[in-house]
């Protein structure tokens, strides 16, 4: 079984096999493996801290970070933004997910967005954007999948995002 949970010291272990699964990827540099081995509560703080608004960077908005787990095993993670900044609103949009390399092609992808949309709605978000590289044919699918309609695409960074939105 699995569901989406808040961060918890719990996962620490298979979460910190997952991020150096997306180093192999060359993917998450912000997450330090001996930083977590660490101090792995600093990471869970900070999550709690992007939700309620505390300490964000210049353009940030706040987020609700949800993992998603199956029998206490780390798969993916999922960030709900509470709204969209013009960043955001270009490419970013309200929600973020990525499933750890070893558990793709496994319909995960689709589980944490469809899990992660009554979140959304109980944030006041009715219709969520959720954009996609071009070329990012599965994300594209699972998108699809949870009821996005392409709006259009547009460069980004030398690179074409597709912009969906889902109506919650």
């Amino acid at each position: 079984m699995f569901n989406l949970v808040k961060p918890a010291i719990e996962y620490k272990q298979s979460f910190i096999e997952a991020v150096k699964e997306f180093h192999l990827e060359n993917q998450e540099h912000s997450l330090i493996i001996s930083e977590l081995e660490e101090d792995f509560d600093k990471l869970v703080r900070k999550y709690q801290n992007l939700e309620k608004g505390i300490g964000l960077k210049e353009g940030y908005v706040p987020e609700t970070r949800l993992w998603l787990v199956e029998e206490n095993e780390f798969i993916g993670w999922v960030a709900i933004r509470h709204s969209l900044s013009e960043s955001l609103m270009k490419g970013g949009g309200h929600i973020g997910y990525k499933i750890r390399p070893t558990k793709r092609k496994m319909g995960y992808g689709s589980k944490i967005l469809e899990l992660a949309l009554p979140t959304a709605l109980k944030l006041g978000i009715k219709e969520a954007l959720v954009t996609c590289d071009d070329d990012n044919v599965a994300s594209a699918k699972i998108i699809e999948k949870n009821g996005g309609i392409l709006e259009n695409k547009v460069e980004l960074s030398d690179k074409l995002v597709r912009r969906y939105w889902i109506k919650i």
